[in-house]
């Protein structure tokens, strides 16, 4: 079997440069044998804002919210908002993710940004005991 791949896209138009590059890249992996998926963030309509909505249930804290710690101990108890588990999901499922996205201010787009802020969350990317070869993500 090819490879599993995971595109996250984000560009308004689909007609763009970004947007050809991406029909591109989607036909020549799928005639090397890849399963391509694509999360294409603005016809999703991605919440790139992290909030207390990305938590299910009850605070770890609710006397002071934060973020870093509130999602971290969601994912360990399997609370993070259906969008993002979606999301992990696919990333998991992956043996190459591909970022496709026109420089803003060389800088990704704010979309692209708020998925890796609220996607790649402590415990399913990353744990500060285990990097480099170590890492999560492998």
């Amino acid at each position: 079997a090819g490879k599993k791949v995971l595109i996250v896209y984000a560009h308004q138009e689909p007609k763009s440069f970004n947007g050809s590059l991406l029909k591109i890249a989607v036909e020549e992996l799928t005639k090397q044998g890849c399963s391509v998926t694509v999360s294409d963030l603005y016809a999703m309509q991605f919440e790139p804002r992290a909030t207390r909505n990305d938590i299910v249930g009850h605070l770890h804290n609710p006397e002071a919210f934060n973020y870093g710690e509130e999602t971290w101990e969601a994912y360990k108890r399997g609370a993070l908002s259906k969008d993002l588990v979606e999301e992990q999901k696919k990333v998991q499922e992956a043996d190459l993710l591909i970022f496709q996205f026109p420089l803003f201010w060389f800088n990704m787009p704010a979309i692209l940004k708020g998925w890796m802020d609220r996607v790649l969350v402590q415990g399913f990317a990353y744990d500060l005991s285990k990097a480099y070869d170590g890492g999560l993500l492998q």
